[in-house]
């Protein structure tokens, strides 16, 4: 049986950068498409002997943000991948975007560019908040673009990030049922966070803004999942809601730990040669990773195979994250061990007693109540 492989393809531009993105994003007065239409395939082109023994199941076009690529670059994308392997029947081919009048407007060219699946990043409905978190848009030109992604894909999603300065439990209940109203079958619900690197960390550090302590976040979590359960969306990991059959087939692809290949600026992967993981990573800088892919087809700054240790990490930290939790089979196939041989068994049994964690004849998972406290659960595991 032929594996499915994901794709994930890097675009590392935005207009502007967000005060609270540490995201490999860039802003750039000028592109030359074309450019980096070639050099997408010149990269994907190294690595064709291996994207060949696999079926594409999903391709993610992430950023930055993808919606200021042309159409004719994601098409000569994926008309590339296809040229060189199966598609399977039912692929997922998702573009991020941001809600502005000019992405909304060209949906449909990336529609017909075989693109299937939409996610904006709106971030929130209240025009003052998004003020503060640096973005674009308005909230009337969210809801414009968000009924333009509903016109254009049977399957579109969008993000918003709640527990934010002076926000209350019935500020964002509120706001939470609107985004209801106008949403799909999907929806990314991620909490304000302060990340080094970014201006909301030196502004944070300096007092400038207050966000919700640790209890009162746990609050804002708990709320979200309950109205989300109540309306049919339910969280099936941390920050992602979805009706059932709607699951992002690329981003389960990685808390799976399945085999994916990022093309681009930075884009990591992991995939298994010879029987053995090997994580990826490109030169994150956009015109390097140019360069790079000139001189020699690709922009490989890490290529190391994964012990085994270092891939249980990685199968604990992620797969945790969502509701299914961590299949055992899976695992020891991928390991060639059994769970229990590579876990802490004494915290297993305290997480277990604790109710945060479940563990039967097929899965290991968190617990909702776990599931608040997924890094340390992991980190308890491993120990």
């Amino acid at each position: 049986m032929t594996p499915n492989l994901a794709i994930y393809v890097h675009w590392p531009f935005c207009k502007s950068k967000c005060p609270y993105c540490d995201f490999n994003s860039h802003v750039s007065a000028s592109i030359d498409h074309e450019e980096w239409r070639k050099s997408y395939q010149r990269e994907i082109n190294y690595f064709a002997d291996y994207i060949k023994q696999h079926n594409i199941s999903s391709i993610f076009f992430g950023g930055g943000t993808p919606t200021l690529m042309e159409p004719q670059t994601t098409a000569g994308i994926i008309s590339h991948l296809q040229s060189i392997t199966t598609f399977t029947q039912d692929i997922e081919i998702t573009l991020e975007g941001n809600p502005t009048s000019i992405e909304a407007a060209k949906l449909e060219a990336f529609k017909q560019a075989g693109v299937n699946r939409v996610s904006l990043g709106v971030q929130s409905l209240k025009s003052e908040d998004l003020k503060f978190l640096g973005r674009e848009h308005s909230a009337n030109e969210a809801k414009r673009a968000v009924d333009a992604a509903r016109n254009t894909f049977d399957n579109y999603s969008f993000d918003l990030i709640y527990a934010r300065p002076d926000q209350s439990l019935k500020d964002w209940e509120n706001e939470l049922l609107d985004a209801l109203e106008m949403a799909g079958n999907h929806l990314s619900l991620y909490q304000l966070t302060i990340e080094k690197g970014t201006r909301f960390f030196s502004d944070y550090s300096k007092g400038v803004f207050k966000i919700p302590d640790e209890d009162l976040a746990a609050d804002f979590y708990l709320l979200t999942r309950e109205i989300m359960e109540a309306h049919g969306m339910p969280a099936y990991e941390i920050s992602n809601h979805a009706k059932q059959g709607f699951e992002s087939r690329h981003n389960m692809s990685y808390w799976r730990y399945d085999d994916y290949l990022g093309i681009g600026p930075g884009a990591h992967g992991r995939i298994t040669k010879n029987g053995q993981k090997h994580a990826l990573m490109m030169s994150s800088q956009p015109e390097i990773w140019l360069r790079a892919v000139a001189e020699k087809g690709n922009a490989l700054q890490i290529n190391n195979p994964l012990k085994v240790d270092e891939v249980v990490d990685e199968i604990i930290m992620m797969g945790l994250r969502v509701r299914e939790g961590i299949s055992r089979k899976r695992f020891k196939l991928i390991t060639g061990h059994d769970i229990e041989d590579k876990i802490s068994t004494s915290a297993l049994n305290k997480l277990i007693q604790n109710q945060l964690v479940m563990i039967d004849d097929d899965t290991l998972k968190c617990t909702d109540s776990g599931m608040l406290l997924v890094n340390y659960i992991a980190s308890e595991l491993l120990s």
